[in-house]
């Protein structure tokens, strides 16, 4: 059996007689869904029955609202209030537990900020990551990602590294260095977006898919479209078939490059990132523990209606089924932007422009717990994060990360694999997200694991799964050089100036360096 048919037929493990035992447990956790679909569902909401007063109202709890929240204190502005949809800040920064087992329920490193992203390099000084030693700044090393970083399954054999290089041709390898070639001449990209120009070669860029783009420059070599499309799939939800060129050469060109076999130096050390067993949930537990009873969690936003002499929002509790109405100043909208064109009465254009725009990812994570380690296959040791090789078309999964990997005991024991899905921009495929039972998603999982895990099945315990239908803004072509998305950053004309938009959606797609930016910008005023 050829490797490419003995991974295809992975995903029949039930029906080779591996099937989960008997005693593992599991279901759909981390999302109230009832209570999101609300907003499109619902179209009257019973009439306020408080008004309450403050100088800025927040609308949503996510990297960008706790980022707002944190740049009104520094500025001196105390009397605010924040509510989150969900009964935990974090957006899809949160973390949850599995058997006791600290794990992330999305968004799980922070890549060491460079210098365009000084507010989130301030944060991390803030929390003791980052501090100046003999006039250079370090990072403690507690919390940096330990080694062995990354390992793909490849060849059935683990590998370091994600890019395919064990048994690949010479055509294969004068691809990889042709495209750092490119990626190293690809003009200046910062993090975040807004601090690097915007020119003529990136507005090109920016008008056609990296598929394309990579079609017309002779990229055509199957491992390094496969490693593209996956790095594609795993910062904006979509493969390179759906994201623009832009987007594609950003990720690579805006933080380390892409180096390929052989071009070993100083600047190739795998790239320095943070994390955390519950992921980023590190750092937003921090940003919501001190806005105290500030924060209001398990809230709706239903109407945010913008005067000249201030903002009224309305505020639905699900669990009284009322409505309060807070008046204010103003009011920083950190809302995705298709949320925020429903709520925002008599939107500005550029908000029902943007709206229409964007485009959506749904993501899947599921935490499977462990009672022991897994029996491992040849090659690289077990790493924090781990890929599988699937050039399949369709291919959704994106590998796990290991939820125990800082951990520091001697003995490896139970533990907690996150895996994580990316479905694309098929509506089908977020109706699926919906649709199917968990015990579906559970054996999906275990058929991708199949190969390299084949005794996965025998040591789970319990998986809980979460569901995004809307996981994060995908830069498709066109979409970097939104005129609608820059309006929204700049300040708004007549009663809108009441509105300070800060949202990932922003800057077109989502990392936590842009939705720190953008909040810790509309909360300075």
């Amino acid at each position: 059996m050829q490797r490419r048919q003995f991974l295809a037929s992975a995903g029949s493990l039930p029906l080779l007689g591996c099937a989960p035992t008997p005693d593992m447990v599991g279901g759909f956790t981390g999302i109230d869904m009832a209570r999101g679909h609300l907003l499109r569902e619902r179209g009257v909401w019973p009439a306020p029955t408080r008004t309450r007063r403050v100088a800025v109202v927040i609308a949503g709890g996510g990297v960008a609202g706790l980022a707002a929240a944190r740049s009104l204190r520094q500025r001196g502005v105390e009397d605010f209030a924040l509510f989150e949809l969900e009964d935990g800040a974090g957006g899809n920064s949160r973390g949850g537990m599995v058997n006791g087992i600290a794990c992330p329920l999305g968004a799980h490193y922070l890549p060491l900020p460079g210098d365009a992203a000084h507010e989130v390099q301030d944060l991390l000084e803030e929390f003791g990551l980052r501090q100046r030693v003999a006039g250079r700044w370090t990072y403690d090393e507690r919390h940096l990602c330990h080694s062995p970083q990354e390992r793909l399954f490849f060849n059935g054999a683990w590998q370091e590294g994600l890019l395919p290089v064990h048994d690949v041709g010479g055509e294969t390898l004068a691809q990889y260095h042709r495209f750092a070639q490119a990626v190293a001449q690809a003009g200046r990209f910062a993090i975040p977006t807004a601090r690097s120009a915007w020119t003529p070669g990136m507005a090109t860029l920016d008008a056609t898919t990296f598929a394309a783009w990579l079609d017309a420059h002779g990229f055509n070599d199957v491992h390094l479209r496969w490693y593209l499309d996956y790095c594609c799939r795993d910062d904006y939800g979509a493969g390179a078939g759906r994201v623009s060129a832009w987007a594609g050469l950003h990720y690579f060109a805006s933080r380390h490059g892409f180096h390929a076999p052989g071009e070993a130096s100083a600047d190739t050390e795998p790239e320095g990132v943070l994390t955390w067993p519950e992921g980023n949930a590190w750092l937003t537990r921090r940003l919501a523990a001190a806005l105290g009873d500030r924060l209001h969690t398990g809230r709706i936003v239903v109407r945010i209606a913008a005067a000249r002499h201030g903002v009224e929002v309305d505020v639905f509790d699900p669990a009284t089924a009322s409505v309060q109405r807070w008046q204010a100043a103003q009011c920083v909208v950190a809302l995705p932007l298709f949320i925020a064109a429903r709520v925002v009465e008599n939107p500005p254009p550029a908000l029902r422009e943007a709206a229409v725009q964007l485009r959506y990812a749904p993501w899947l994570v599921a935490n499977i717990h462990l009672r022991a380690p897994l029996a491992d296959r040849p090659g690289a040791a077990p790493s924090w994060d781990n890929v599988v090789f699937d050039t399949r078309p369709g291919a959704e999964g994106l590998g796990y990360v290991d939820a125990t990997h800082q951990s520091l005991l001697p003995v490896p024991g139970a533990t907690v694999l996150s895996c994580y899905r990316a479905f694309g921009l098929d509506p089908a495929r977020r109706q699926a997200l919906f649709a199917e039972p968990w015990t579906h998603w559970r054996d999906v999982l275990f058929g991708e694991l199949a190969a390299p895990h084949p005794d996965l099945p025998a040591q789970a315990t319990r998986i809980d799964i979460t569901r995004y239908g809307h996981a994060m803004s995908t830069p498709v072509p066109g979409l970097r050089g939104s005129a609608a998305l820059a309006a929204l950053q700049a300040a708004q004309p007549g009663p809108w100036q009441r509105l300070r938009f800060a949202h990932s959606d922003l800057a077109g797609y989502s990392i936590f360096e842009e939705a720190f930016t953008h909040g810790h910008r509309a909360g300075a005023g």
